[in-house]
């Protein structure tokens, strides 16, 4: 593809998912922890303010400003330690924030942080227990899809040293095999839609890929079990009631992935996330991303992205993540 064009067309994939994730942030600040009942009764419709946290309308969260922080140490090249110290000025000092206020963090990421600055290093500070399974990789891992096309291509599946990049990218502060499971598993979904496959494709195929390379690694096919519902075909007709919107990160890739398979369209997708229950934010992001990619930039509602906050500053930080990568991509051609 000639250079250009492969930049306009990074530049608008990089766009569309990374708005998408924060669109679903900003949504379902307002409402996380409401129980599915409550907001039965009082369905989100569109972008509201205050509620949870009391933050105006569009105010997105540590969702969106750890993925801030990834695209900025990986538009400089894969530095473990140039990430840490990004969400550590996020976590300390309020960089790459709506507000410069952080807010909603969670307590595995803290500890991570937390040993990071002690001088442990980098790949060292994620939490490893049974009980650091929470959805704080997860969330933030999408740019790590667009770094990998541009060094090992779309099909990195195939790249075991690329799923080592993504294990070792969650183990900064989620460092359990399931959580590097489910990172694996979500950005070999988004890798099937950045290779142009159409959504339930990219979902079945994208799972279907990297569960056969966790096969075939015993350290973690041990670990495949916890994962099994996503492998049925029957994964979609599951009822509502039995998807679990809470923060375990198994539960957060699950509910992203039957909002996705039972709607549409990005809008129907968020909302649906959203009045899940629960954290509300987070699977509406993980959620978000996708259905971005899937559906494109211009199909997120002008209405929620008219007062998502900061917004000119979302779109130039993806801007200028894809040139980055553009440059690196034709430089490594030349």
């Amino acid at each position: 593809m000639d250079p250009v064009q492969w930049n306009v067309g990074l530049s608008r994939l990089v766009l569309s998912g990374i708005m998408g994730l924060a669109v679903g942030d900003a949504l379902g600040v307002p409402v996380e922890f409401r129980e599915r009942e409550t907001l039965a009764r009082d369905p989100v419709v569109g972008m509201r303010a205050y509620g949870t946290y009391n933050k105006p309308a569009g105010t997105w969260s540590d969702d969106t400003s750890m993925t801030l922080c990834l695209m900025s140490g990986l538009a400089k090249g894969l530095d473990y330690d140039e990430i840490m110290r990004n969400f550590l000025k996020w976590y300390k000092a309020g960089e790459f924030t709506a507000d410069g206020h952080t807010f909603d963090v969670g307590t595995t990421t803290s500890a991570a942080l937390e040993r990071f600055e002690r001088g442990v290093p980098a790949l060292e500070c994620g939490g490893t227990g049974e009980y650091d399974n929470g959805n704080g990789s997860l969330m933030r891992i999408l740019p790590l899809v667009f770094y990998l096309s541009t060094v090992y291509g779309v099909n990195f599946q195939d790249s075991s040293e690329a799923f080592d990049i993504i294990h070792n990218v969650s183990a900064l502060t989620h460092a359990h095999k399931r959580s590097q499971i489910a990172c694996g598993i979500y950005l070999s979904i988004a890798a099937m839609l950045l290779s142009g496959s159409d959504l339930e494709h990219a979902i079945k195929i994208g799972i279907h890929k990297a569960m056969e390379y966790y096969e075939k690694q015993p350290e973690y096919a041990e670990e495949l079990g916890h994962l099994s519902r996503l492998r049925s075909e029957d994964f979609k007709k599951i009822p509502r009631e039995k998807i679990s919107s809470s923060g375990y990160v198994v539960s957060s890739l699950e509910a992203a992935i039957w909002c996705l398979l039972n709607t549409n369209d990005y809008a129907s997708c968020i909302l649906e996330a959203v009045n899940l229950g629960g954290d509300t934010d987070t699977v509406a992001a993980i959620a978000g991303g996708l259905a971005g990619l899937a559906y494109g930039y211009e199909a997120i509602p002008q209405d929620w992205l008219d007062v998502l906050v900061r917004r000119e500053y979302l779109e130039k930080a993806c801007y200028e993540f894809s040139l980055a990568l553009a440059r690196r991509d034709t430089g490594s051609q030349s």
